[in-house]
């Protein structure tokens, strides 16, 4: 007998809707905020247009060049079981998690024109290694972008029910063929949002663009909006910059949305088994070869900016204990709010995709689109509605746990809803036809599914937060202090020493918040 959907739960409903609402007035108050409060005159010059150009190419390249890497990297692990796996997935999220100033500072440690590579090439008789430009900023977002995409596209390889493989190797299919019906199937479904991602991210990176453009030839949107708040206090031009790339993100996540292909594999009973379509010795190599060349690349800027830090980490200052409070307080509230925004909405888009598929592409666009925003942005424009009603400078880290929030709920959301639209596929129909509700569907179905990618998400934007040196910056007063604004001003200072040492333990606790969560989500898991 078939079973007739039920009507959407009011928690889900009402829930779900309140988070988008808080979405849309998040990214649109602070747009409006601006355009209201600028000279509307503001035309843009064709420098801007030249930003907007550089912003376009670079984020294509970077997002191609992250997922297509990525693939290997995944598979690689997906299809290997070997002593320090679990340890090796939890390192790749490493580099995505680094602060941003402390991973170009590891970055220009190994690639830069002083670093390790340039002085192998001198001694070669070759000239320096230079990554200033378009080199640099893809070399940096390829190095926190790619471990990003391998997850979620390890995640993707882990919804394919292992009896799946199993049955294929009964049936005699070869590598390639268990590619083209297994494997590629979840990537069309996987890929174009981890594409989206990283597009997103690369055309709203600020800092990578500040250190490593390399001059008005590498300005990109993001940092076009700064010198034009910082410098020029064009609030008119930042205004038209700011719509122009939310304009842009919002057609390449439209694109995107469009562009994936659902899957569905069924159900399974979630074990690890042996792949034999992968067994000769000639994989077995390659993808070791894959392992070896990605670990190397992403740890020896990390053991570089920990081989600078160690020596003077007696010398600290004072102020080092109240930024770590400040810092870890910013990072868990920015992660409890990112997270309860991503249920709330993924559960609401799940809901709609069997009853309203089109509204239901709508509301994820919507929940993608924070990013599409640049922090500054958001910054100022939360500046000019607060200024009128209280003292900005005393909100100074509520507002940067807001943004914060705001800027990793995208991917919170994308590591949720693939798991929740799965669960509806395989266990949907049962649930309904037996009637489970509440706290007994949420406990025996829908938990299980989300547990890892929740705790994924969670560990991710408090590690993000914990990082972030944007926001803080527009709004925080002399005597408050975060662990990335500590690290600026002593490099500010010349204090290299200093900072390289508050730089390792920024990183020590960054790593460790998102340990806690990623094992929490992952323990009695195998993948």
């Amino acid at each position: 007998m078939a079973v007739r959907p039920k009507s959407i739960n009011p928690v889900t409903r009402w829930s779900g809707l309140a988070a988008l609402l808080f979405v849309a007035l998040l990214v649109a108050g602070p747009l409006i905020a601006l355009w209201l409060r600028a000279d509307t005159s503001s035309i843009l010059t064709s420098a801007d247009w030249s930003a907007v150009r550089f912003t376009l190419f670079q984020a294509t390249l970077s997002a191609s060049i992250s997922v297509v890497l990525a693939i290997p990297v995944a598979r690689a692990l997906a299809r290997r079981s070997f002593w320090g796996r679990s340890a090796l997935i939890t390192f790749l999220g490493s580099p995505f998690l680094l602060p941003v100033i402390v991973a170009i500072f590891g970055l220009l440690a190994i690639w830069g024109r002083s670093g390790l590579i340039s002085q192998l090439l001198q001694s070669a008789g070759a000239d320096r290694l230079s990554i200033y430009g378009l080199s640099g900023v893809l070399l940096a977002h390829v190095f926190f972008n790619l471990p990003l995409v391998t997850r979620l596209v390890l995640q993707g390889w882990g919804h394919i029910p292992v009896e799946h493989f199993r049955l294929s190797a009964q049936l005699g299919m070869s590598s390639k063929d268990v590619f083209l019906r297994l494997e590629l199937p979840m990537l069309r479904s996987i890929l174009p949002g981890a594409f989206l991602l990283v597009f997103l991210l690369s055309v709203t990176s600020f800092a990578v663009a500040l250190t490593l453009g390399g001059g008005p030839k590498a300005t990109t949107i993001e940092l076009a909006i700064y010198q034009a708040l910082r410098f020029e206090f064009d609030l008119g031009k930042a205004a038209v910059l700011g719509l122009v790339q939310f304009v842009i993100c919002a057609i390449i996540a439209f694109w995107s949305l469009r562009a994936a292909v659902p899957v569905t594999f069924g159900g399974g009973l979630s074990a690890v088994t042996k792949r034999w379509d992968v067994s000769s010795k000639r994989m077995i190599l390659q993808d070791g070869v894959v392992l070896v060349a990605v670990t190397v690349f992403l740890g020896a800027p990390l053991f570089a900016v920990i081989r600078r830090g160690l020596p003077s980490l007696a010398n600290l200052p004072t102020t080092i204990w109240p930024a770590i409070i400040n810092s870890l307080t910013v990072a868990l509230t920015s992660a409890l709010f990112s997270v309860l925004l991503a249920l709330a909405l993924a559960g609401f888009i799940d809901t709609l995709k069997s009853r309203h598929k089109k509204m239901s592409s709508i509301v994820e666009a919507i929940g993608l689109l924070t990013l599409a925003a640049s922090p500054f942005v958001l910054g100022t424009g939360l500046f000019i509605i607060i200024h009128p009603i209280a003292d900005p400078f005393a909100l100074a880290l509520p507002v940067t746990a807001l943004v914060n929030a705001a800027i990793s709920l995208p991917l919170a959301l994308r590591a949720l809803l693939p798991a929740l639209q799965q669960n509806r596929e395989n266990y949907g129909r049962l649930t309904d036809s037996l009637d489970m509700r509440g706290w007994s569907r949420f406990r025996l179905t829908t938990w299980p599914a989300i547990r890892k990618p929740l705790g994924f998400s969670t560990g991710l934007a408090a590690a993000l937060s914990m990082g972030d040196l944007g926001v803080i910056t527009l709004f925080a007063p002399p005597d408050v202090e975060t662990l990335p604004l500590v690290m600026y001003r002593l490099m500010g200072a010349y204090r290299m020493d200093e900072a390289a040492s508050v730089a390792l333990i920024l990183v020590a606790l960054t790593l460790t918040l998102f340990w806690i969560f990623d094992r929490g989500g992952r323990l009695g898991h195998q993948t």
